[in-house]
């Protein structure tokens, strides 16, 4: 069975989406057969970027944004293929003409979050009732795409995102105790992380509401600290720098900038809480990650969050549009962490790479017969 995976960038920059499609890859790779049965092009990967450890080398090819030479070898391959996997909604028109031109090649979209959580123009809609399957990365995803987009419930599948396989494991006690230090943390403060990319146009994080509630819980807690990990625009850096000032917590309150996958473990394994209330999140794979370095998690209920959280049996969920809602949940986690430690034979159980790429098997061989 011959596979062609078509992404915008995977191997070229961090975030969610490419890790999703990092670890697909290597699942889809390992589920070929036959040294040229797995493809995959990346329209804006620069030609020869480093695909390992997920896939060879040899097995990826990136067309540096040259869109017309990556849509014509794309639709060429893809027509030479059993099975064509899009990584994004933004790749539609290519699944769409692989379809037109070969009636056998089977079509699969990856349907993430946001991006098809709202209606599109009727053509395209045409375009996504033509795809074969829709995997969705969630529960919710799911629901939206049959609600929305009158996907019949036959081809859409739900398959989680999953731990990365080369996640490094915690670095332990002593790793802990000098990476607190070096942002000036003591033992005994209880410091609170969310890793997102902080945006003017991201207002659905809700990272205000946990400054708040740090702010109304300081006085019983007075060791609480908070850290931003992640890129940020500096206007809304200062906004919320200024915010934290009116509050009266600004020495509460630290942004670490840019952080490389390889060295997320350290700050997971930092912090004493993972924190993030959103309402517009695909799946969340930092919650899941978070978990994986033994961290109580609080998490939004109105999006695919619930399925990271296996709907609250592995972490706490609270209306995040509801500021005592989220001051309450962390002053229950605050007050005793050790209780809201999540499960990890179910964590492992639900979202290892083993599972993950045997849900892969299964849609790939049912759709190609």
């Amino acid at each position: 069975m011959k596979t062609l995976f078509l992404t915008l960038r995977t191997f070229s920059a961090t975030g969610g989406i490419e890790k999703v499609c990092r670890v697909a890859a290597k699942a889809m790779h390992e589920l070929a057969t036959g040294g040229e049965a797995f493809r995959l092009y990346s329209m804006h990967d620069a030609p020869g970027s480093r695909s390992q450890p997920y896939i060879p080398e040899s097995a990826c090819k990136g067309f540096g944004s040259a869109r017309l030479p990556f849509m014509l070898q794309a639709i060429r391959e893809g027509a030479r293929s059993r099975v064509v996997v899009l990584r994004h909604i933004n790749l539609l028109i290519a699944g769409y003409l692989i379809k037109s031109w070969s009636q056998n090649t089977k079509v699969i979209m990856l349907a993430h979050g946001i991006e098809v959580w709202r209606p599109v123009p009727a053509a395209k809609k045409k375009m996504l009732q033509a795809m074969d399957q829709m995997v969705c990365v969630s529960h919710f995803t799911k629901e939206k795409m049959r609600e929305i987009h009158n996907i019949p419930e036959e081809r859409l599948t739900v398959i989680n995102n999953c731990l990365d396989p080369f996640l490094p494991g915690p670095p332990g006690i002593a790793g802990r105790k000098a990476f607190r230090e070096k942002y000036g943390y003591a033992e005994k403060d209880m410091v609170l992380m969310t890793l997102s990319r902080l945006s003017a146009k991201e207002k659905s994080k809700h990272y205000d509401k946990v400054l708040i509630a740090i702010k109304e819980l300081l006085p019983v807690h007075p060791c609480l600290k908070y850290l931003f990990v992640g890129k940020y625009e500096e206007a809304e850096k200062n906004r919320l720098t200024a915010l934290a000032a009116g509050l009266g917590i600004a020495a509460q309150i630290t942004f670490t900038g840019f952080v490389p996958d390889a060295a997320l473990g350290d700050y997971y394994n930092l912090a004493d809480v993972y924190i993030m209330p959103s309402e517009k999140e695909g799946f969340g794979i930092s919650f899941i990650e978070a978990m994986y370095y033994n961290k109580p998690v609080i998490a939004g209920n109105r999006d695919g969050t619930a399925d990271a959280l296996a709907n609250g049996k592995l972490g706490l969920m609270v209306d995040p549009r509801s500021q005592d809602a989220v001051t309450a949940a962390l002053q229950k986690v605050v007050a005793n962490p050790g209780a809201f430690t999540p499960e990890r034979e179910l964590l492992l159980g639900k979202f290892s790479y083993r599972a993950y790429k045997e849900k892969w098997k299964n849609v790939l061989e049912a759709l190609a017969g």
